[in-house]
């Protein structure tokens, strides 16, 4: 491990969600569920070292922050010295995980939470290893195949994150998370998603659309979901304005505070400019006052100014050209 690791914790930590392993509740008939005995001393212990795991990762990133605030004054600890106190940090957590699967295993759960960690430290060939063997212990365990499907996603082939996700919304057909991994996937990789599914490239965007559909009616008010889907709309032509123009104005009732609302304002203005209605699309620019959307706010009055003029900038064609990159949404694969 090396340079990377700092930064690559950073963003980790950052976005990290509690592993999706926790007890499952049947929903309908068919549907697996994983009970879990809260009195079994591998779970009591389990449970111990997933909260250890954590706390390492919280620790790193807090030695990451203090080091680099130090940094900026013109001291701090140097990089390769930091390098080696986190690896020892981390070193410990494993050899803790290594030690558990040695007295259980055969216990899934504790491959899962294995694999999770080294998922978080970069590790990622280890952790996919630890995900197929709680698969092969617990087929029936959704998170796995989930996991599995995350990796294939990153490194292929696409073809088993397409099964494994699909293994994963089978056995556990409430959980939203399954539903906007798939579509993600779905949609990045349309010419892999046309030859899986034989579908042409219209018929894959109706796909991926309908799987984020289905994971916001289950989760309703998850804003960064509903701009993820709100997004997608960008990458199809021509435009569906009233759709994309539809999932921004859901996004916009269930932002959370004003700096999620003033994104959408701006995507609704790059739409309505698009569509030709300017008077609108100028409104909604107007709402934007966070200084962090300045210079996004200051291209897109210039090019609604342009859009609006279009005789003396003749060779402006639509609102789309070179977009400037969505302010709102951070794609996520949460497990």
């Amino acid at each position: 491990m090396n340079e990377l690791l700092i930064g690559l914790v950073g963003a980790l930590i950052a976005t990290n969600q509690p592993l999706a392993v926790s007890n499952l509740i049947q929903q309908n008939a068919g549907v697996s569920v994983t009970i879990v005995n809260p009195n079994d001393p591998a779970e009591k212990e389990l449970t111990q070292l997933m909260a250890g795991d954590e706390a390492a990762l919280v620790e790193v990133d807090k030695w990451i922050r203090d080091n680099n605030a130090f940094a900026a004054q013109g001291a701090g600890e140097p990089r390769e010295a930091l390098n080696r106190r986190i690896l020892a940090r981390f070193e410990s957590v494993r050899k803790d995980y290594e030690d558990f699967l040695r007295r259980y295993p055969d216990f899934a759960r504790g491959h899962l939470a294995y694999g999770s960690f080294l998922n978080d430290i970069g590790e990622e060939e280890a952790a996919e290893a630890q995900y197929g063997k709680a698969a092969q212990l617990d087929p029936k365990n959704p998170a796995a195949w989930n996991q599995l499907a995350n990796y294939y996603g990153e490194h292929g082939p696409l073809t088993n994150a397409f099964v494994d996700y699909a293994r994963a919304i089978e056995l556990n057909p409430a959980e939203p998370v399954y539903y906007q991994n798939l579509a993600t996937t779905v949609y990045l990789f349309r010419k892999d998603a046309r030859a899986f599914y034989g579908i042409n490239e219209e018929q894959v965007f109706d796909k991926a659309l309908a799987l984020y559909r289905k994971a916001m009616q289950l989760n309703p008010q998850n804003f960064l979901l509903a701009a993820d889907y709100a997004e997608s709309y960008y990458g199809i032509r021509p435009l569906r304005t009233n759709d994309a123009l539809e999932a921004w104005t859901n996004a916009l009732q269930i932002a959370r505070d004003d700096n999620e609302r003033e994104g959408v304002y701006l995507h609704l203005a790059r739409i309505k400019t698009a569509a030709g209605r300017f008077a609108e699309a100028r409104a909604h620019l107007n709402n934007v006052t966070n200084a962090a959307f300045a210079d996004l706010k200051h291209r897109l009055e210039r090019n609604l100014a342009e859009r609006e003029n279009p005789t003396t900038n003749p060779g402006v064609t639509g609102a789309f050209t070179n977009p400037p990159s969505a302010p709102t949404s951070v794609p996520g694969r949460t497990p």
